[in-house]
């Protein structure tokens, strides 16, 4: 099944690389789901993140630098003695410019972002899959708060910048580990498996300035042995760093809550047609519906 993705100016491209090909034959059938059962195993994810992490590694980054065509001058000059050093590179101060307008909802990462209304029963729809709120957090009182609110996922590519950010001022509740699989997050999958509450994912609550309560939670994916947060603040600042991951795709979810944060009407409505936006870290996706006092 093809997907999708715009840019912010509407400009729309069928997804059709080599890794979206492989996954989707993979995915789509019933071989190749015994192939990947092995591989979605975090003890076997993170004996891969072992090897990338190792020197031998490193010989792979040239290759992929060329066949992603990643700018460079976008990123710290640095050596990369991995390819999980490389992967995790840091991006240069300049090169992402974070929207501090109050009442403007940003993107905590570079990555295409589709949103989902969450239904007056805590449910939503990503693609052709439906979801409770409540088995994503394994908490049903805690969903029951999202009732009327946006659900939104941000897919993160594998030549994708990986680090990520907090959207606002304010206060990080105590995080929430729940363990999992690793499936990849390309859509593919989701058409097979209930990846968002299958998978391994971290969230925390942010108690935020300008758009209430906002679930934050990421979610690992297939090689992707770690979710590397900074060590909880409890006070956080917008555009300030929140972690970032080891190899490989991944996703940020976000939950906002109901009149809180009304999106883009581009991304509302490229998502009603199956269609991601991409977008980069510390852009305006949405606007406060209601400013906090």
């Amino acid at each position: 099944m093809s997907t999708y993705t715009a840019d912010r100016l509407g400009y729309v491209q069928e997804n059709d690389s080599a890794q979206d090909r492989i996954l989707e034959k993979l995915y789509g059938s019933v071989t190749g789901r015994a192939i990947l059962k092995p591989l979605v195993n975090p003890v076997l994810s993170e004996l891969g993140g072992r090897l990338l992490d190792s020197r031998i590694s490193a010989l792979a980054v040239p290759v992929f630098i060329r066949h992603a065509g990643i700018n460079l001058w976008e990123y710290e000059p640095q050596r990369y003695c991995s390819y999980n050093e490389f992967f995790t590179r840091q991006i240069r101060e300049d090169a992402r410019k974070i929207d501090m307008v109050p009442e403007h909802f940003v993107s905590p990462c570079d990555s295409r972002v589709s949103v989902y209304p969450i239904d007056e029963k805590c449910c939503v729809k990503i693609k052709h899959t439906p979801y409770t709120v409540a088995e994503l957090l394994k908490n049903p009182v805690l969903a029951k708060r999202y009732e009327g609110g946006y659900l939104w996922v941000f897919r993160l590519c594998v030549d994708d910048y990986h680090h990520y950010i907090y959207i606002d001022d304010g206060f990080e509740s105590r995080r929430v580990h729940i363990p999992g699989v690793l499936h990849t997050v390309n859509p593919v999958a989701n058409d097979v498996y209930p990846i968002y509450k299958e998978n391994t994912r971290e969230y925390a609550l942010l108690k935020t300035m300008n758009f209430g309560t906002v679930l934050m939670m990421e979610v690992g994916a297939l090689m992707v042995g770690r979710i590397e947060n900074v060590p909880l603040r409890g006070r956080v600042r917008r555009g300030k760093e929140k972690g970032n991951f080891a190899f490989g795709g991944s996703t940020i979810v976000l939950m906002t809550q109901k009149n809180r944060v009304m999106p883009d009407p581009d991304i509302f409505i490229n998502s009603e047609k199956g269609i991601e936006t991409r977008v980069r870290l510390g852009e305006k996706i949405g606007v406060s519906e209601v400013k906090n006092s």
